[in-house]
């Protein structure tokens, strides 16, 4: 049971990343900038979940769905995979609302 955290996350990338493919919303339509803006919006992500941990506001809590290993003190090894799983869903989002905008300024 305790890969069912990160296969849920992996499975949901997958699912992202084939919505990205098929509309060439993130890492289709431009690799680099998309490598740019994930480096970014994690380090700052990261950053956040460190100064959350040494102010004691963020902890690992103990699930059985989870690998039970940590990166560092209160850093579980699922949450940059998860973060990363956020970035992609925000950019696809963003990418994919402008496009929809952009369709009905159009027509």
């Amino acid at each position: 049971m305790g890969l069912a955290y990160l296969a849920a996350l992996l499975a949901s990338s997958a699912c992202m990343l084939l919505l990205d493919w098929r509309y060439r919303l993130f890492y289709w339509r431009d690799v680099r900038s998309a490598a740019v803006v994930t480096a970014v919006g994690m380090v700052g992500l990261l950053l956040t979940d460190a100064v959350g941990i040494a102010q004691h506001i963020f902890y690992r809590g103990d699930s059985s769905a989870a690998l039970g290993l940590v990166l560092a003190p209160q850093l579980a090894v699922e949450e940059p995979i998860f973060l990363w799983f956020l970035v992609l869903c925000t950019m696809v989002l963003y990418t994919g609302t402008l496009r929809l905008i952009g369709s009905r300024r159009r027509s």
